[in-house]
């Protein structure tokens, strides 16, 4: 027995103490993360558009408004009538807050003043640019939000700031929603599937503690890295489901161990050297799939590893101390109440079926995932705009009406121009650029917008809304111009650096999957001692990817139920498909290892190939089915979030869970180990698998 085993089962009571205070100082040490979260990250530090901005901003202020203020007359009047009052919300605004004064329609001079208001000076426009980085820019919105809007003149509110403070309090209400409609469904469950309430709510205190513990990681982790507020989400999301899978693995095993032995002591430590094992890799697997988000350059999605590496690495801590520890206390009543054998008997029935033709599943079964993943090659990335707000939100009305009236009030395209070798660049080549930039489709204005030593600063208006596929396009184009000679051509704004956020995302990819794929393939070699059955594993979490994503694109992307789902079809949010990869990826190999692991042990045991498949699948399906149900609650009620991306990772983890657990686990899985024989279990410098078979029927 290993230590912590042995310290559990000696002192159990202390083992809790220690827990809880240590939990205890780690939530009150995390109760101030919130105050050291980033609410940026979202681009790419070392891209072209990032090192335009980060030049044209130091030298020229910022070019990309962070509040952008729409000011509606009342009848009967204009905007004119307006600016005594207007000024007056101006200079409401505290100047420590402003990297330069407001710029409106009632400040402006021509020309850039007739972009500021619209045709029958009805409406007009001023915009913002907040001093500092992402966090402050954010964090200042609400104190000019409010300075910002007149009395009895209808205001409304669009920009950089006001979006991202709008999307992350939605976001955070709904993960609080969230939790408040799956906690109490998931006890419900839990003590349905145990039968008692003691039993059903270990899985669950064992969630909240590392949900708590998780806080406190991340504040500690804000000492020496940028950690965004998606953190949060994502080690409350995990930290929960999977303490919940965990402690619902470790006490169903518990209640065989202890219905055979009648002894506390003896069930746990079985239940640690068998199903606690289990657990380790299990963790350690996920744990990896998360890493390989380290890779990508954005501050936000290696926080979303952040926060599941802290919040996967506590649930398999405390289910492997606190759970066994409570048994130790509790388990004689715990392991008194029996499971039905109804569920084993219809798993019993559904595996033998799948025993007596594994040919035939195998091919229905992989022809329906490969169907599902058809539209996958029609997937496009993006990320999150005002789209991601629902559609009846004033802000996103808001921001498509400034889109459409007033191309001043967006981003659009800043262009440098530099001179090769720091020389500034000539008229005769600013001219040139003007030109060259005015004829690319979707540009339907250009001005020279400022001047430095070295380079030039144009200002490019599209006809397509900020980070639009139409300005993507743009984007792409303007990238496209062959520079006047002697000169260099960059460009920036909020559409460049969407676009160099998915192609760095992109890129980085396929090095995150390696990652997660060497990880998997080395743990679960180690914990099976076999080749073929990690190369598999691997291969059937690749098929439950390809089938939800590709369900995904048909529905966010082509638009299929995308009314009846309150959803807006566009590109998926390049964020989101990371972390639904990452998760999706982790926990396919997760319920593999709960399935191979019964399996191997069986075979380990003395049983032949096919009485192992029927072992394993009969024992581990009520577990592996009621864990997919559980976290489907617990992930899946961020699809009644009104937020697209939200309820795009509910709806993928839903579709997800539902594929894996049932077609991928249940019929998939055991009827290509059924198929692969003996090979399952070779492994070089072994005895051959065949005559290890032979020897152990004999």
């Amino acid at each position: 027995m290993s230590v912590p085993a042995r310290l559990v089962v000696a002192r159990p009571r202390a083992v809790l103490i220690v827990v809880a205070v240590f939990i205890g100082l780690c939530a009150a040490y995390g109760a101030t993360v919130t105050e050291r979260l980033s609410a940026g990250g979202f681009a790419d530090p070392h891209s072209e558009s990032a090192f335009v901005d980060r030049l044209v901003t130091e030298h020229l202020g910022p070019q990309s408004p962070d509040v952008v203020a729409l000011y509606t007359a009342p009848a009967g009047s204009t905007v004119d009538d307006l600016g005594p009052r207007v000024r007056a919300a101006f200079a409401r605004i505290d100047p420590a807050l402003l990297a330069q004064p407001v710029d409106s329609y009632w400040t402006a001079i021509p020309p850039r003043k007739n972009f500021l208001v619209s045709a029958d000076r009805r409406q007009a426009v001023a915009v913002v640019f907040t001093a500092g980085d992402d966090t402050a820019r954010i964090a200042a919105y609400p104190a000019i939000a409010a300075a910002l809007r007149v009395p009895d003149v209808e205001t409304r509110l669009s920009g950089y700031s006001a979006l991202n403070t709008e999307i992350i309090e939605r976001s955070q209400r709904d993960l609080i929603v969230a939790e408040s409609i799956s906690l109490p469904l998931t006890l419900l469950i839990l003590v349905l599937v145990f039968g008692g309430v003691l039993a059903g709510s270990l899985p669950v205190v064992v969630g909240m503690l590392a949900v708590a513990g998780s806080l406190g990681a991340i504040r500690l982790l804000t000492e020496f890295t940028e950690v965004t507020t998606f953190a949060v989400n994502i080690a409350s999301l995990l930290g929960l489901g999977m303490a919940i899978d965990y402690g619902l693995f470790l006490v169903n095993r518990f209640r065989e161990e202890y219905a055979e032995r009648r002894d506390v002591t003896a069930a746990v430590t079985r239940t640690y050297a068998t199903a606690g094992r289990t657990v380790g890799f299990s963790a350690l697997l996920l744990m990896c799939a998360f890493a390989g988000t380290f890779v990508f350059p954005q501050a936000v999605l290696r926080s979303l590893g952040i926060g599941a590496v802290a919040a996967v690495a506590l649930a398999a801590g405390l289910s492997l101390t606190v759970l066994p520890a409570l048994l130790m206390l509790c388990g004689a009543r715990i392991g008194r109440a029996k499971p039905t054998d109804r569920t084993e008997r219809f798993w019993g029935r559904v595996v033998d079926a799948v025993l007596r033709r594994p040919g035939t599943v195998t091919i229905v079964v992989g022809a329906i995932l490969l169907l599902l993943a058809a539209p996958l090659t029609g997937i496009r990335l993006g990320e999150v705009d005002q789209r991601a707000l629902p559609a009846d939100s004033e802000m996103r009305s808001t921001a498509e009406q400034l889109t459409a009236k007033f191309p001043a009030a967006a981003s659009g395209a800043t262009v440098l121009l530099r001179g090769i070798d720091g020389t500034p660049p000539q008229s005769a080549a600013v001219a040139e650029a003007l030109a060259a930039v005015e004829t690319v489709p979707g540009v339907s204005d250009v001005l020279q917008q400022g001047r430095d030593d070295d380079f030039v600063v144009l200002h490019a208006f599209l006809t397509g809304a900020d980070r639009s596929e139409e300005a993507t396009a743009t984007v792409r184009a303007l990238r496209a111009l062959e520079p006047p000679a002697g000169t260099t051509f960059g460009v920036g704004g909020d559409t460049a650096a969407t676009l160099d956020t998915v192609d760095s995302t992109v890129d980085r990819l396929p090095v995150m999957i390696a990652v997660m794929v060497l990880a998997t393939l080395v743990l679960l070699t180690v914990a099976f001692r076999s080749i073929l059955l990690p190369l598999k594993a691997v291969a059937m979490a690749f098929l439950s990817l390809g089938a939800s994503f590709g369900v995904l694109t048909w529905i966010f992307i082509d638009g299929h139920f995308a009314e009846v789902l309150g959803v807006s079809a566009g590109p998926l949010p390049a964020g989101m498909l990371v972390l639904i990869v990452a998760v999706v990826f982790g926990l396919s190999t997760d319920y593999e290892v709960f399935l191979l692991s019964r399996m191997a042990e069986a075979h380990r045991a003395g049983a032949d190939t096919i009485t192992a498949v029927r072992v394993g699948t009969v024992k581990t399906a009520r577990v592996i089915t009621a864990a997919a149900v559980l976290l489907v609650l617990v992930t899946g009620a961020f699809a009644l979030s009104p937020l697209t991306p939200m309820r795009l990772l509910g709806i993928g983890m839903i579709i997800a869970l539902i594929l894996d657990a049932t077609l991928v686990r249940m019929l998939l899985v055991p009827a290509l180990v059924q198929l692969m024989g003996s090979a399952n279990w070779w492994m070089p410098g072994r005895r051959s698998a065949a005559g290890q078979d032979r020897l152990e029927r004999v």
